[in-house]
């Protein structure tokens, strides 16, 4: 087959014809394309125009200037975002990872009684007013990042290391909160702090098995303390109820002694009143009584007058109380 050959030929009219269309149809696609913006339902859309602020639009399709004339921010003022300090997220999922390698600067600090911990928490915020986040302050986040870190090496460094390692450490992030807020409203960054949690508390890894063994030891203090009230508790109520107890038992003890000696003195009062006045018959009475008292304690009775000269036919008189050999 013998070999064909094409000859293409441009036409310079053509090209001249054409070309400035072309041309100003690419300026005009690329300005399009430049020119229109999409604002995300949780943004906001700040315009610049040639280095100072324009306006502000709310989300949806919006139109600026092309070719640099005008810049537009998209800033998330309706999202929480967050600031993570002696550690980052790796991975964010139902088990999450964690990085703490290089970020020991941040977590490092020293405690008002002089005593190193490593403290990680996280800053969560919202972005309220887009203007001043932009222009107020120069680099806002970078700058909330480095306030964030002073409030909280201000307020550790007010407080001993088993506060902020155990019972202080909820007071120490309400604390840092209020202090990073009011940081924020005098810089007037436009930032408002939503929460600050702290993440973990931990001694520095040279002491944390001194440190470990300290607390379990003001743990088994605070269980042998909470044991002895327990038994204090329990032993002390019934030793007060006996005591209350043997006090009544001897008040009524006294009582009844002393009213029943009352009652014996005013029986010899009036028996001695009756005595004055009849000495014969009362000194009767008297041993009337008394026998009538003794008799019947007494066993086996013989009675005799005082001529009786034997009493042998009166011994078998108790025949039912014979003793048998």
């Amino acid at each position: 087959m013998a070999d064909q050959n094409y000859e293409i030929n441009i036409n310079p009219d053509w090209i001249k014809k054409y070309l400035g269309k072309i041309i100003i149809g690419l300026i005009v696609l690329a300005g399009i394309f430049s020119g229109v913006k999409t604002v995300g339902p949780e943004e906001e859309g700040v315009v610049v125009q040639l280095g100072e602020y324009n306006r502000t639009v709310q989300p949806g399709l919006s139109f600026i200037i092309p070719y640099g004339f005008e810049k537009m921010f998209k800033i998330p003022v309706q999202r929480q975002l967050k600031q993570e300090f002696g550690f980052r997220t790796a991975q964010a999922s139902q088990r999450s990872e964690y990085v703490k390698t290089g970020y020991a600067d941040e977590s490092m600090m020293l405690t008002g009684d002089l005593n190193l911990t490593d403290v990680e928490w996280v800053v969560q915020y919202r972005i309220t007013d887009s203007f001043k986040y932009l222009f107020k302050v120069r680099n806002a986040d970078k700058t909330l990042r480095d306030m964030s870190e002073a409030a909280m090496r201000k307020i550790v460094g007010d407080r001993t290391v088993n506060e902020v390692l155990t019972v202080g450490r909820q007071e120490v992030a309400s604390s840092v909160e209020v202090l990073l807020q009011k940081m924020c409203d005098d810089y007037e960054n436009g930032i408002r702090i939503d929460q600050v949690v702290l993440q973990d508390v931990n001694p520095p890894e040279a002491v944390k098995p001194s440190f470990n063994a300290v607390n379990e030891a003001q743990q088994e203090r605070e269980t042998l303390i909470n044991q002895a009230e327990a038994e204090y508790n329990r032993v002390i109520p019934r030793a007060r109820g006996e005591a209350e107890e043997t006090v009544q038992l001897a008040e009524a003890y006294a009582l009844n002694r002393v009213n029943r000696a009352k009652g014996e003195a005013e029986r010899f009062n009036s028996l001695y009143e009756a005595y004055i006045q009849s000495p014969e018959v009362t000194k009767q009475r008297i041993y009337l009584e008394t026998m009538e008292r003794i008799m019947p304690k007494i066993g086996n009775k013989i009675i005799v007058d005082d001529k009786g000269n034997s009493v042998l036919p009166l011994l078998n008189i108790d025949k039912a109380k014979v003793l048998k050999p």
